[in-house]
């Protein structure tokens, strides 16, 4: 008898045709799927769905060549499971980091996530690892800075995930801004409350269903979401806060948006506002009197 013809031989030559015929059919479908469909959140969808179902069918296809084996793999898998379990421990904890993280609904792809003090949007989910697109670092604001960073999912099991956009796409941030005593206050609080109205007001309405959303699934108070305007005197200015909520994306335009405004407000209004700014004065040390003239 040839080798071929051998059962254990014919079993792996068709699970290897098999193997090669899903590899080659989800090749394709991926390439079809890059070329054909132009939003990116929906192909990277139908990407993942591509390589999950690849991986089932050929699961399934090992289970239907090797069935009338599994009986008598059942002892060997038995006796091999105990040292896999101790030597792949941070694999299969990170696999069931993947399924907690998917059924838990920790986060999604497209989401702006702090793990592990790395901030970034999730841009790819695997089974063992996220990928983040890291934003900060070195880079001033909420901009991505163009590296990559990978975590194993196993973390989930042991360290906080901070979610800037899942039930809530929107943070608060505060502005400030401190005013020369002798400023007209009313006046520089009513500027800043128009302003603040002009700039981020649309985010507060839209952050008030929202928050309604997020109050429905927690115990949670209400929040005020408007624009709000407080004042603090110190021993050199009176310094305003402006606290707001805005786009979790926007932040840092958003700043700039709001200062622009405010400095156009007090430049034309002729002196009724000024910024406040801290002045050293430097001064020259005394010059040491002549020596007395002797008789």
């Amino acid at each position: 008898m040839q080798w071929w013809q051998q059962p254990e031989a014919r079993a792996a030559l068709t699970l290897g045709v098999a193997w090669l015929v899903i590899l080659v059919v989800s090749r394709i479908a991926l390439s079809v799927v890059t070329r054909n469909v132009a939003d990116t959140a929906a192909r990277y969808r139908l990407r993942k769905f591509i390589g999950f179902l690849s991986l089932f069918v050929a699961a399934f296809a090992a289970t239907v060549v090797y069935s009338d084996r599994l009986g008598g793999l059942t002892v060997a898998f038995g006796v091999a499971g105990a040292g896999i379990a101790f030597a792949l421990q941070e694999v299969i904890a990170s696999f069931a980091g993947w399924v907690a993280i998917m059924a838990g609904g920790y986060y999604r792809s497209g989401d702006r996530v702090q793990l592990r003090g790395i901030v970034g949007d999730v841009i790819d989910i695997g089974m063992l690892r996220t990928t983040l697109m890291e934003t900060g670092g070195w880079v001033k604001g909420d901009l991505y800075n163009g590296r990559l960073v990978t975590i194993a999912n196993s973390f989930v099991f042991k360290e906080p995930v901070f979610n800037y956009s899942s039930n809530f796409p929107f943070l608060w941030d505060e502005l400030l801004l401190p005013v020369r005593y002798g400023s007209d206050r009313a006046w520089v609080r009513a500027t800043l409350k128009r302003v603040a109205e002009e700039e981020v007001g649309e985010f507060a309405r839209n952050a008030k269903g929202g928050w309604k959303t997020l109050s429905r699934s927690y115990l949670i108070e209400e929040a005020q979401v408007e624009p709000m305007i407080t004042m603090v005197a110190n021993d050199n200015w009176m310094e305003f806060t402006i606290r707001y909520v805005v786009d979790y994306k926007l932040r840092r335009t958003t700043r700039d948006r709001l200062y622009t405004k405010i400095l156009d407000a007090f430049e034309a209004s002729k002196g009724r506002a000024l910024v406040a700014s801290t002045t050293i004065e430097l001064v020259s040390p005394a010059t040491e009197s002549e020596p007395a003239e002797k008789d």
